[in-house]
């Protein structure tokens, strides 16, 4: 069985289907979570849209 930490709280968590909040513990976890990226806590670095250095890909 395979057993990973909670990404909110770090609790062991077994990865089973019984468990439908996986990879969370809880429910609870599971909005904290959501909420963490509905207030855009969690960013991906890059360069901001619109900087002039996208490129284009032709489609035949």
């Amino acid at each position: 069985m395979t057993v990973v930490s909670c990404p909110t709280c770090g609790k062991k968590v077994e990865w089973t289907e019984a468990n439908t909040f996986r990879p969370f513990c809880s429910e609870r976890c599971k909005q904290i979570d959501l909420g963490a990226w509905a207030e855009e806590k969690y960013t991906i670095p890059g360069a901001p849209p619109g900087d002039g250095h996208d490129e284009q890909v032709d489609k035949e």
